[in-house]
């Protein structure tokens, strides 16, 4: 018996608002594929497995990508959602996310772990020439129905909350043909790029400073990523522990002399995030 090989289509509206240095804001409509990797693996991302052993999952692994059309493919952010396997009854649980970012025009591209919900990581690439890497990304996403949304905003050192990037998005259908698939993404990846070159021209038209890739001026710049993101996430455990820990002892005295030992991990115990860079591949390289 043959495999059916099916994608769910989604219709989109992506938006971006920039409030500093120079506001700005656009919104344009986009057309996504959620793909069941395990019944349609995509070249050029990773497989089911890879994902599955990445995420440490054992369920359905599902890709939220916008597919290839034409030989070209233009993906600033892929969302693979990983889920536990299902038990009697119940659906499988989405477990992880990973993210699978590439910046433009660079052709760079990394894929990071991160708590479905919500969750804050360092930024851990040059994704933008107006942007710096001082800052850190918060990014909500939750588990894809008949309606997916994600929401990824800046948190600068200086600048604080000044750019937040939404993507809402509504199923539209099941299919396995490959005409109609080829039809319906038709030189989707095409005007997402167009629309990146427009609004970078818009931004620089208003004044906005350009800025370097870091590997210039700090080959590093990567390594400190990781150590940055590695005291972030100690520190929003300390905070989610005493959170805990306050609500026990508003609950009952009993707790007061455990309080400080919640799950019996500590910080020293945490282990860096997953987070891996794959450099630009040739003409950009």
């Amino acid at each position: 018996m043959g495999t059916t090989r099916r994608r769910g289509s989604t219709r989109a509206a992506s938006g971006t608002r920039v409030r500093r240095p120079a506001a700005h804001a656009f919104e344009y409509p986009a057309r996504y594929a959620l793909v069941d990797l395990d019944r349609l693996p995509l070249p050029d991302h990773l497989s089911a497995d890879e994902a599955r052993r990445v995420a440490s999952t054992s369920g359905p692994v599902h890709l939220l990508t916008i597919p290839k059309s034409v030989g070209y493919e233009q993906n600033p952010l892929s969302i693979y959602y990983c889920y536990d396997s299902a038990v009697q009854g119940q659906d499988g649980e989405l477990r992880m996310c990973i993210a699978e970012v590439t910046n433009t025009p660079w052709g760079e591209r990394v894929m990071f772990t991160f708590q479905p919900g919500s969750d804050l990581i360092s930024k851990p690439l040059h994704v933008s020439p107006f942007m710096d890497m001082h800052s850190n990304w918060s990014i909500h996403a939750d588990a894809p129905g008949d309606r997916l949304y994600v929401v990824i905003s800046v948190q600068h050192q200086t600048l604080g909350d000044y750019f937040t990037a939404a993507l809402d998005a509504k199923l539209v259908g099941q299919t396995s043909n490959s005409l109609r698939l080829a039809t319906f993404f038709w030189l989707m990846p095409h005007k997402v790029a167009a629309w990146i070159y427009w609004e970078a021209l818009r931004l620089w038209l208003k004044n906005v400073k350009f800025l370097d890739h870091p590997r210039y001026l700090n080959p590093s710049y990567r390594d400190e990523a990781l150590e940055r993101d590695l005291k972030l996430r100690a520190s929003c455990s300390y905070l989610q522990r005493q959170k805990v820990n306050n609500q026990r002892s508003r609950t009952t005295e009993k707790t007061a002399g455990i309080t400080n030992h919640v799950d019996g991990k500590s910080d020293e115990n945490m282990t860096k995030r997953w987070c891996v860079w794959r450099d630009a591949q040739w003409p950009w390289s």
